[in-house]
């Protein structure tokens, strides 16, 4: 099976190319804009693609003719989507549209990347089958993107995530557990919300389950995220805990404490029944994934 990934460059990306170039099974291309920044060298080819430019999109993808496209690449930073909002358009929905061109040009199965932000979070969890109403433009844009997807020709599935975590491979994100122990570290207080609710996932976690989505060419709609539903205020707490740090250091807020461009939906969240019966998905808890990222760090 020959999988094409957009996007290797970024955290999904890299746990995409790790997982997949071990697999004899597997025979995969990663793609990103520029240069190759990943850390594995090897169980792989590397293509530069801008899925924003359409007869690269094409050359690429008639080069190595896919078996399946996993589309991971897409602008996520939801204020930078508020403010960019031509950029934030061109990178989510016009790009998804070159690639689906492309992907049924050469009969891909096509695997979307998608978000919880598509909701308005005054219902959560959701299933699969829950009605979509945004309140930002990053949202709209996903909305849109998921839209094309499921109306086009191709054998598609979309995989839904929500607030990913993990270790890039050099460091380049934060993510809210280094965020706590940085800050619990250097006896800095920090000011973390209650009043916001998600399932957050383990970047390794949201890898196995587009991998399984790809293996099976499982058609449909995936909730894929992490299996806790818990707020930011909880998430630190939890932390401190696992590393033995000061929790008094850590100030419980609300929303309106910070001022944000983009409206974030309130209470998120996913329910997995349809994953976990369908593809065998089985997600760490948030426990696990600190203790996880910490052996990754070297931590505990």
């Amino acid at each position: 099976m020959k999988i094409l990934v957009t996007g290797s460059n970024g955290l999904l990306g890299q746990k995409l190319i790790q997982k997949l170039a071990g697999d004899k099974e597997a025979e995969v291309i990663a793609t990103a804009r520029g240069e190759n920044r990943l850390p594995v060298k090897e169980g792989y080819t590397y293509a530069s693609l801008d899925i924003t430019d359409k007869e690269n999109v094409e050359a690429v993808l008639a080069q190595y003719q896919p078996d399946v496209v996993i589309h991971t690449a897409a602008m996520t930073n939801v204020d930078q989507c508020e403010t960019e909002k031509e950029e934030c358009w061109k990178l989510n929905v016009t790009a998804t549209a070159y690639l689906l061109e492309a992907a049924e040009k050469h009969g891909s199965f096509f695997l979307h990347l998608s978000t919880d932000f598509i909701f308005d979070g005054a219902a959560g969890p959701y299933t699969e089958e829950a009605e979509a109403n945004p309140v930002s433009f990053y949202g709209w844009s996903k909305y849109a993107a998921e839209k094309l997807v499921i109306h086009s020709k191709v054998r598609w599935a979309i995989a839904r995530t929500i607030l990913v975590y993990g270790i890039a491979h050099d460091m380049s994100r934060s993510n809210i557990i280094l965020w706590v122990k940085n800050s619990l570290e250097g006896g800095k207080a920090i000011h973390v919300i209650n009043d916001q609710w998600r399932t957050p996932t383990l970047a390794e976690d949201l890898a196995d389950g587009c991998i399984l989505i790809a293996r099976q060419r499982a058609e449909g709609i995936f909730n894929i995220s992490g299996k806790d539903l818990l707020n930011p205020y909880q998430m630190a707490v939890m932390t401190a805990d696992y590393f033995g740090l000061d929790k008094s250091l850590i100030n419980e807020t609300d929303g309106s404490r910070f001022q944000q461009t983009a409206k974030r939906p309130a209470r998120t969240g996913f329910i997995l029944d349809k994953p976990v019966k369908v593809l065998g998905y089985n997600p760490k808890s948030f426990q696990e994934g600190i203790a996880f990222v910490a052996e990754q760090i070297g931590g505990k």
